[in-house]
């Protein structure tokens, strides 16, 4: 009897050496904590793929379109699970194919793990091919570029079939790359700056700069919107909102105007890199594409750049904002991001930025007032919300939750 099974296929991990295994095994924790909701049998390791049974197979489409929204997932099969006999599979090839909806033309392609089964791949495709034929004498054999191609996978005593698959996100299993603090707002960059580094493994620590109390609190609900946007790759794992609106205040009355913006990023980086400290991240994220804004040109990236020692990442320092937008609607981030709040980014902005500062000039202003002071305020008043859907998330052991305003996560709590 044959059963329903989702075959996840994965291409980079299949290029590790002797450190495969850390990353198959991450992938298959990654993959059982964030399909908890699903109705999942179990999920395992099988010749180079990892094999999610359900138990209620009526949910096979729902938990396969799940799985590829999962960092390091390639693509996922809808396969049929049976023993090795000819009249099983060739069965189960039938019922898959007639899952491949309209097609004119299709190949059989068998493939073996192992050499304890007597037939040969050739063989294999000769028995399942004629079946096929039988069953669909008005379909073409087609061995180049066909409609639908047929796979036949005989491996650890079983054989699935499979002709319908749906393409993954790809990458590397979150949690297999260290652990990142991302400056994120309510806009579209930095929240696809966050996926794309959990989608290259690391674990994401969010952090929002809100303009409370200069301005209202609703940036921080929008944020923590696009993190539960974010939740099914469970790329970030715990939120810190810094109210920053005060600060702000006290720079823009200390230091030029044109210079304002650079003194606040400075102060933010700054801010940022201590909670990478009290979290154990190893760099920072920014959404930063070169020269979208004023703060964005290469001088400004680099006088932001030397207020920290940890590394800056900028994964979209090279894309358009059409693209970006692009890739939030593919992350469902777009109608969050397309909400107007005021936040930090909107406080006290001057009129003409700098845009090509002299790093003589930002010395010069960043000492206008007490930044080391400030950071301390700032992380000392810093709240956080945690997301349970990050399966790697592990947080500092130096934090005392306690309920608080940011509310409806899981765990709320402020940084002190």
């Amino acid at each position: 009897m044959a059963s329903r099974v989702c075959l996840v296929h994965y291409h980079e991990i299949g290029l590790k050496g002797r450190n495969r295994s850390s990353f198959e095994n991450q992938l298959v924790t990654n993959i059982r904590r964030l399909l908890d909701a699903y109705p999942i049998a179990s999920v395992g390791r099988v010749s180079g793929f990892v094999q999610v049974s359900l138990t209620d197979e009526s949910r096979l489409d729902e938990v396969a379109h799940a799985l590829t929204r999962i960092p390091g997932v390639a693509l996922v099969s809808r396969a049929w699970q049976c023993e090795r006999e000819q009249d099983a599979y060739c069965a189960a090839a039938v019922e898959a194919l007639r899952e491949a909806g309209d097609f004119r033309s299709f190949k059989v392609h068998a493939r073996k793990s192992n050499t304890d089964y007597p037939l040969h791949t050739l063989d294999i495709n000769r028995i399942v091919g004629s079946a096929l034929c039988d069953e669909f004498p008005e379909k073409k054999v087609q061995m180049h570029g066909p409609d639908v191609t047929l796979t036949v996978l005989v491996c650890q005593g079983l054989v699935y079939v499979y002709a319908v698959s749906e393409r993954g996100v790809g990458g590397l299993p979150v949690g297999t790359a260290g652990k990142v603090v991302s400056l994120i707002s309510s806009g579209f960059d930095s929240p696809v700056a966050t996926w794309m580094l959990g989608k290259r493994g690391a674990t994401c620590v969010p952090v929002h700069f809100s303009g409370r109390p200069m301005t209202a609190d609703t940036s921080e609900y929008l944020v923590q919107d696009l993190c539960r946007a974010l939740a099914p790759s469970g790329v970030v794992g715990r939120l810190y909102v810094v109210p920053f609106g005060e600060c702000q205040r006290e720079i823009s009355l200390a230091v030029p105007a044109s210079l304002r913006i650079i003194m606040y990023r400075r102060l933010m980086f700054v801010v940022a890199e201590r909670i990478a400290r009290i979290e154990g991240a190893k760099a920072l994220v920014t959404g930063e594409s070169l020269g979208q804004v004023a703060s964005q040109t290469l001088d400004n990236i680099a006088a932001t750049n030397e207020a920290v020692s940890m590394p800056v990442l900028r994964p979209l320092i090279g894309t358009d904002k059409q693209e970006i937008i692009a890739r939030s609607q593919e992350l469902g981030c777009y109608d969050i991001c397309c909400e107007t709040a005021p936040d930090c980014c909107t406080l006290f902005m001057p009129r003409r930025p700098e845009t090509h500062a002299r790093p003589e000039q930002v010395h010069e202003a960043w000492e206008l007032f007490d930044h080391e002071a400030m950071a301390d305020l700032l992380v000392e008043a810093s709240e956080y919300v945690d997301f349970e859907s990050c399966p790697s998330y592990r947080p500092p052991r130096s934090r005392r939750p306690y309920h608080h305003r940011l509310g409806p996560a899981s765990v709320a709590g402020k940084v002190g």
